[in-house]
């Protein structure tokens, strides 16, 4: 599948209805004196970054002497809402969201979005968000990431890494893998030993990114622009995504992953993983500040998968402002916050990733380690984005697709059959013309 982006006529007509922002301008009035300003994000409180913006929101309160109206939403309630949200009188001033072209490219399509680009001048943001960091916040006409203006601003990074719960390992004299060979061998000495060695969460996003890693052991570039940029042909049937998927059904097979896991989520599958009922879990950095608080007295390590040339990961999800907001200057006074130093370096003191600390203020040897660990990934540009990104509806339909293969209602090839038929119809209602 050859493909070009375009817009539809649907979406030509929902932006024309909404009103496209301008450049760093907005249609929408702007109230005088706002006294208070509504924020929305779906982080843990415990988390790394949790605690920096509620750290941002204490310092925006005392500058500015308005009231913060901070609401936490799920993930998946943002995920699953935003549009008809956002196309209402009921969207926040400023609220976190999910990067890429399926989310937050399709909302700057729409003109849900407010254009950035005259705060991105006024606050020099282009200077702490640069490189590949600042590919998730740029979306030209059609949304698609990496170019035109800019939509979104982020202040973190992550990456998907494999986290060890290596009092585990060393009560049954496992050593922590550092191949393929050895994290497969790992895995069958816990089979045999009555444990079952990877905690998984197949009804949400943890089963899709340990595939996504499997493909990208194996895929090429080429692979990886055509996948996520729709330049050229998927092979649905190649290499890359026949290697993941039997792998996983492999690991179905030999135990290593649970049949019980399919009505799982993610934080289902975190939290077995801080009681101690599995020893691995392959899941995002945005975990790592709950584990060092959580799991305190527990002796554990992470690290890349072993032998990736790509990893799962990008930067972090983005601050948006919706186009419906009157608050918009408050809105960007608080993203400047979130990437001033001191939320920045109590964002990498609590185990996050933060892309504007000082790194002599990071005092926890393990959070140093971590940040070591995604600078080199940024230095390898290694970063391998994330599997539902392409189509609006491909999160749900690769944990759906997912979950057969766990349970065993469809083989490899069924559930590759699946995967390309729903790519191809999500990126076409999307507005890509084959050819």
């Amino acid at each position: 599948m050859k493909a070009t982006r375009k817009f539809v006529a649907a979406a030509l007509a929902v932006a024309t209805m909404i009103g496209m922002a301008g450049c760093g301008g907005s249609e929408t009035a702007q109230e005088e004196n706002p006294t208070s300003i509504k924020i929305w994000h779906y982080e843990e409180d415990n988390g790394a970054q949790g605690k920096a913006w509620a750290k941002a929101m204490e310092i925006f309160e005392k500058e500015t002497g308005v009231k913060v109206e901070f609401e936490k939403k799920s993930f998946e309630q943002i995920r699953q809402n935003a549009s008809q949200i956002l196309n209402s009188d009921e969207a926040p001033d400023v609220m976190e969201y999910n990067k890429g072209n399926a989310t937050a490219g399709l909302l700057a399509s729409q003109g849900l979005l407010s254009n950035l680009n005259d705060y991105v001048s006024k606050y020099n943001w282009d200077k702490k968000v640069s490189g590949s960091l600042a590919d998730t916040g740029k979306y030209n006409e059609q949304g698609i990431m990496g170019s035109g203006d800019w939509y979104g601003i982020t202040n973190y990074g992550e990456d998907i890494v494999m986290y060890y719960n290596k009092d585990m390992f060393d009560k049954y004299g496992i050593a922590i893998p550092t191949t393929m060979d050895e994290l497969e061998d790992a895995m069958q000495k816990f089979v045999d030993a009555g444990v079952t060695p990877l905690s998984e969460g197949v009804a949400e996003y943890p089963l899709q990114h340990l595939w996504w890693q499997l493909v990208l052991q194996k895929a090429s570039d080429k692979f990886l622009k055509a996948y996520e940029m729709y330049d050229g042909d998927v092979d649905w049937q190649g290499e890359a995504t026949t290697y993941a998927t039997k792998t996983i059904k492999d690991w179905v097979d030999k135990g290593y992953i649970s049949k019980d896991s399919t009505g799982l989520k993610a934080e289902d599958a975190g939290q077995n993983f801080i009681k101690g009922s599995y020893p691995m879990f392959f899941s995002g950095t945005w975990w790592f500040g709950r584990f060092q608080s959580d799991m305190a007295n527990t002796n554990w390590t992470f690290s890349l998968f072993p032998e990736s040339k790509k990893v799962v990961g990008s930067s972090g999800n983005i601050w948006v402002i919706p186009e419906n907001s009157k608050r918009k200057d408050l809105a960007a006074k608080f993203i400047d916050i979130t990437l001033s130093e001191e939320v920045q370096n109590l964002m990498g003191n609590s185990g996050g990733l933060p892309i504007a600390a000082d790194p002599d203020k990071i005092t926890d040897e393990k959070t140093k380690e971590l940040i070591t660990s995604f600078n080199g990934v940024l230095k390898d540009n290694a970063l391998g984005f994330y599997p539902d990104w392409p189509t609006s509806t491909f999160y749900d339909e690769l944990n759906s697709s997912l979950q057969e293969l766990v349970n065993g209602t469809s083989d490899v090839k069924t559930v590759l059959g699946q995967m390309e038929d729903n790519y191809n119809k999500g990126v076409e209602a999307a507005g890509v013309k084959q050819q």
